[in-house]
């Protein structure tokens, strides 16, 4: 996927056009268009130069994009052109209507004329037109290039308003060298001047509160983006030294001292802190760290002093990788917004033509071509596509900040939506339900098997292998020293063989030893009595003999059950798969509640499983990322749980930065809150828009004398995305003693 940068956008009617013009181009087999961050994602084998020359050619312009999000902010800029326009509207106002038809007082020299106050409305409001060009600009662009958006109805609506209020004025200069006073008066009530400046000064207003609202949905980004550190402290030469932080490089030692930021990913050397790592796993507990630990960019130390070695720069480091995940998700679309941008897509031709229509039913009508023209200038300027446009990217922008803040990343807005659709949560056992750091409970023998021995050759075929459960074998007995085995092999997702001087070693499950030679009762019992308190045994055999077993235990993480009983609050069936045998699976799934299990699943056939339970509805898988990749992709929604910083996890939809199963919750609740909100967003904008657009057509005015002016209709259109962007922002407050409502 590419990312570029678009300028010139406007409105979703812009978006749709862009989106069209880059799909017709040959090689692109998707693009997604953002019109908050105005971004746009590209997927397949086009040339770039073809994909910014197609988007030229619709009126707009691309640039690769350079990395991160895109945030134009042009607050500064609209808020000047407001106070320029604002300070000449007030002076407008005052001639036309303070002096005009309040009596205030006024130079001799203006009010002897007739003309002179409506030829100085002309001079104001035509420098508030030269100073709001961008809108006529970009609007008659559009136009030309057969794509009109919103600044095309706004400049219609002020310019058809300025030019009849100028052919007025004409009409006027003429009938006063004609002496015709009567019809000059007369004349005078069909101008505009005032309704053409306003029009784009209420605009213009819109504008700046929803420039400012949408800055504020891409705070938390910004302050992701923040939060990069600018320089390291560097041992050069023996020496500390202050390097810029785009000057460190892979296999660099640095230190970290008491209140610094971590510059680089890496290992610590030497030394001890206690680390702030909320900024990228929303954890507030600081973490002790001491050497042989890692650590992440942007963290915080707050007490110690560290050397560390750097392991990943630049865009590989932790905090990087969080924000292209948001910068991918800001610029892919959301299902939900299908409709919208269908809507969006033909929604100012079809404004346009109902501006026309009016304006010739008026004119049939007999109301007079003054009246006719006043309705369909209503039509043209109380229509928003913006807000349509809108509805969507902006919850999904909030929510991806408020999410971030809190350790939960979304891949893709499409990851967001479905993630509050899940019917059922398939949850792995090891690492995800439990600790994931199983301990040694019980040592047995068989035979005249010694514990030494069997604790020896255990742990001599256990250290080659990389389970949890060898590496608690291992922990308990080991030295750090590595034994000598030849012809290593594991067998997957059943047991290990070595040979270890001279002796053929293997070991696994009970399943798998059974399957190889035969086991005494004696350890088959108690075996089983393990089992069924929820330990797991390990097998052992010398030469073909069993020689006893290793009993590991995996306890459910103090969070878990909690969060499974949360889960089945919310309607949401939870499911526990686990390749250990039924009786230990058995007795950790009644620990952690879940409604069932499934046992003795071996790595490759999960992703079947998850297959089978999605024919019963929208399925979540959460696991570690690595032996669960294909059941992740298989999922609607894979979730990567406790990730640390290893978050580019490509099985996974949404990562969990956290180890703990509550976070899961927290993001199916963000997910449905982040949907309400769109839903209520898209309601404001179709309900605005139906009921905006017949009154400012007059279709109530001879029913209940409703009737819309070009102003008013301006001022309406100018709030209307601002609401939309205002209702997304209260999604910052999830997580405040409010998101408990768990059935939908």
């Amino acid at each position: 996927m590419t990312n570029y940068d678009v300028k010139g956008m406007s409105c979703a009617a812009c978006q749709a056009r862009v989106e069209k013009a880059v799909n017709g181009v040959e090689g692109v087999t998707s693009c997604a268009v953002s019109l908050l961050t105005n971004s746009m994602s590209v997927e397949g084998d086009a040339e770039p130069e073809k994909i910014m020359a197609a988007v030229k050619a619709a009126g707009y312009k691309a640039k690769v994009s350079s990395g991160g999000l895109s945030f134009d902010d042009d607050t500064s800029q609209i808020r000047k052109r407001l106070v320029f326009s604002a300070v000449i509207l007030i002076i407008l106002m005052y001639f036309s209507m303070g002096v005009e038809m309040l009596g205030l007082p006024a130079p001799s020299f203006i009010t002897g004329s007739h003309l002179i106050i409506p030829f100085l409305e002309a001079l104001l409001s035509g420098a508030i037109l030269w100073i709001n060009r961008v809108f006529f600009e970009r609007g008659f662009t559009g136009l030309i290039h057969k794509s009109p958006n919103m600044d095309t109805l706004v400049a219609l609506g002020s310019g058809v308003s300025y030019l009849w209020s100028l052919y007025i004025l004409i009409r006027m200069i003429v009938l006063s060298v004609r002496g015709d006073m009567d019809t000059l008066h007369t004349l005078g009530m069909d101008q505009y001047f005032e309704s053409a400046a306003m029009i784009l000064v209420l605009i213009t207003v819109g504008k700046l509160l929803e420039a400012i609202s949408k800055g504020r949905t891409t705070d938390a980004i910004k302050g992701l983006i923040a939060l990069t550190p600018k320089t390291a402290t560097v041992i050069r030469g023996g020496a500390e030294m202050t390097v810029p932080i785009e000057e460190l490089a892979v296999g660099d030692e640095y230190v970290v001292k008491a209140g610094e930021s971590v510059p680089v990913d890496g290992v610590i050397l030497d030394g001890t802190c206690s680390v702030d790592e909320s900024a990228l796993t929303g954890e507030s507990v600081p973490v002790d760290k001491e050497a042989g630990d890692r650590i992440s960019a942007a963290t915080i130390s707050r007490s110690g002093y560290i050397r560390a070695r750097a392991e990943k720069v630049g865009q590989d480091t932790a905090l990087a990788q969080i924000i292209k995940l948001v910068s991918d998700a800001a610029v892919t679309k959301a299902p939900i917004a299908r409709t919208a941008d269908k809507v969006a897509g033909v929604f100012v031709p079809v404004v346009m033509g109902i501006a026309v229509i009016t304006f010739i039913i008026w004119m049939i009508a007999g109301s007079g071509l003054s009246f006719a023209l006043e309705r369909a200038i209503s039509v043209l300027v109380i229509s928003c596509p913006c807000a349509l446009g809108l509805a969507t990217p902006v919850a999904i922008m909030v929510a991806n900040g408020k999410g971030a803040r809190m350790g939960i990343l979304f891949k893709t807005s499409e990851a967001m939506e479905i993630t509050g659709r899940t019917q059922i949560v398939v949850l792995d056992k090891t690492g995800t339900v439990t600790s994931g750091k199983p301990a040694v409970t019980d040592v047995i023998c068989a035979g005249e098997m010694t514990e030494d021995k069997l604790i020896e050759y255990a742990y001599a075929l256990e250290s080659y292998s990389e389970h949890p459960l060898a590496r608690a074998v291992t922990d308990a007995y080991g030295d750090g020293t590595v034994p000598d085995i030849d012809d290593f092999e594991v067998i997957s997702g059943s047991g290990i063989r070595g040979t270890y001087k001279g002796t053929k070693l293997m070991g696994g499950s009970v399943k798998f030893i059974s399957g190889l030679t035969n086991i005494p009762d004696a350890i088959t019992e108690k075996a089983d009595a393990l089992s069924a308190a929820g330990r797991t045994p390990l097998l052992f055999t010398c030469d073909g003999e069993v020689i006893g077993l290793i009993a590991v235990a995996d306890e459910i993480k103090a969070d878990s059950a909690d969060a499974i009983r949360e889960l089945k609050n919310m309607g949401i069936k939870t499911v526990m798969l686990t390749g250990d045998n039924e009786k230990v699976a058995s007795a950790i799934a009644e620990k952690a509640g879940v409604d069932t299990f499934i046992a003795g699943v071996m790595p490759d056939e999960k992703a079947e499983k998850i297959k089978e339970l999605k024919k019963d509805g929208y399925t979540v898988m959460i696991g570690d990322g690595i032996n669960d990749a294909p059941a992740l992709t298989v999922a609607d929604i894979g979730m990567a749980i406790g990730a640390g910083t290893d978050i580019a996890i490509d099985a996974a939809d949404v990562v969990l930065m956290k180890s703990s199963l509550a976070d899961a919750v927290k993001a199916i609740r963000l997910s449905r809150r982040t949907l309400t909100n769109i839903h209520e967003n898209l309601f404001w904008a179709f309900f605005y828009n139906m009921i905006g657009i017949p009154l400012a057509a007059g279709a109530f005015i001879g029913a209940f004398g409703w009737k819309l002016t070009p102003m008013f209709g301006a001022a309406a259109m100018s709030l209307s995305s601002f609401c939309v962007v205002m209702n997304a922002l209260r999604l910052n407050f999830f997580g405040r003693g409010a998101d408990k409502k768990d059935r939908v």
